[in-house]
């Protein structure tokens, strides 16, 4: 008769002690739930402040010194260095602003980012265009990340490490349209390479004007950056002046207007084969029109100051409309004063070397372009 009883009384006590350890099991598991939603949220702030600074810090590799005759890779690099450290302080994981040391920064250069595989090139043979950040939460930097309740696991903290790469290319073979369905800040005009060259390399030209970004003007004064006249130029083709058809051979007027302003649409590079490429000899054959006329004075004055890109030319062989232009290279430039009335002798399209930023640019391994940069991006 007591047997029942006792039975009860120890089967009570075995669903108490199950029902502890149940307890304690439940709290250990959502303990670790709670530890594991803060290092996830770590680890994805450190991510976002790896990326943050090796974006900031690819910026800073646009050079503006060759504008006036100089290049200084080691500044570039030091500035990128200095800016990713600046950005990594910035972003807080947690309630911690990290550092960097400067091992953790790497610039260097990728002759085609789009490679996932290929090394960078911390040489300093190349023009930098890539900046690799690692940022760390560890026992030696910055401190781990704190585990609240993973101390009664045995585990008080953890260790968290976030790459990133970013990067810009520099050089182009050729542009085809934005995936973005935008136009290409490209005028259809182009210079002659002897020209250009010797303004670069023998600072031969004008400097007259000067961009004044504060308030996004062209103004009189020297700035240090030469100047060449846009038209006329002597291309040996008699009656033709350097404009090129950039779409259809028979672009009138109003579409020369239209690309100055606009750009060269996707339904200009349709004509092309949807994209304007250097061959395997290093040359894109463009026909060539009538030339720079009054008719696009007032468009070509209403982008003064913009950055746009222009093509280089070579040679130009036959006459008028059946012009055929041997370009071998495309630079960034603004257009700084335009006078297209008057005699001949007096007319000028006045151009200065600029970065440019802009995208449907086809990676180049070759020296095909001249301050022309894409947007920057994460490749890694």
């Amino acid at each position: 008769m007591n047997a029942t009883p006792r039975l009860q009384r120890a089967r009570r006590g075995s669903i108490v002690v199950l029902a502890a350890f149940s307890m304690v099991g439940l709290m250990a598991l959502l303990a670790f739930a709670l530890d594991l939603g803060v290092v996830l949220v770590a680890r994805s702030e450190l991510q976002r402040c790896a990326d943050a600074s090796a974006i900031a810090a690819a910026w800073e590799l646009i050079d503006e010194s060759p504008l006036t005759g100089g290049s200084y890779s080691a500044v570039l690099a030091s500035n990128a260095q200095a800016r990713a450290s600046e950005y990594a302080g910035l972003n807080q994981v947690l309630v911690n602003s990290p550092s960097m040391a400067t091992g953790d920064i790497e610039v260097g250069y990728l002759a085609d980012p789009t490679v996932s595989t290929q090394s960078i090139d911390l040489s300093g043979n190349n023009h930098p265009n890539t900046v690799h950040v690692v940022v760390r939460r560890e026992a030696g930097r910055n401190g781990e990340i704190t585990m609240t309740f993973g101390r009664l696991l045995g585990r008080s903290s953890t260790p968290a490490v976030a790459e990133a790469t970013a990067a810009l290319l520099t050089s182009f073979q050729g542009f085809r349209a934005p995936s973005d369905g935008g136009n290409l800040d490209l005028l259809p005009f182009a210079l002659d390479k002897t020209t250009w060259d010797n303004m670069l390399d023998s600072n031969v030209g004008s400097d007259n004007y000067k961009w004044d970004a504060l308030n996004q003007q062209v103004v009189s004064g020297s700035d240090g950056i030469l100047e060449v006249n846009l038209y006329p130029q002597g291309t040996g083709s008699p009656g033709n002046r350097g404009t090129v058809d950039i779409g259809s051979s028979n672009n009138s007027t109003c579409d020369i207007a239209r690309q100055i302003t606009t750009g060269i649409s996707p339904a200009d590079l349709q004509y092309h084969g949807g994209s304007l490429e250097f061959d395997a000899s290093g040359n894109l054959y463009l026909n060539g029109d009538t030339g720079i006329s009054a008719g696009v004075k007032d468009e070509l004055a209403s982008i003064k100051g913009q950055p746009r890109i222009i093509p280089i030319f070579t040679a130009v062989n036959g006459p008028g409309n059946n012009a055929e232009y041997t370009i071998v290279r495309f630079t960034g430039i603004r257009i700084m004063a335009v006078k297209l009335t008057g005699k001949a002798s007096s007319k000028y399209v006045m151009v200065q070397p600029a970065n440019i930023v802009t995208k449907g640019g086809i990676p180049g391994g070759n020296a095909t372009s001249d301050f022309v940069f894409s947007p920057v991006r994460l490749v890694r």
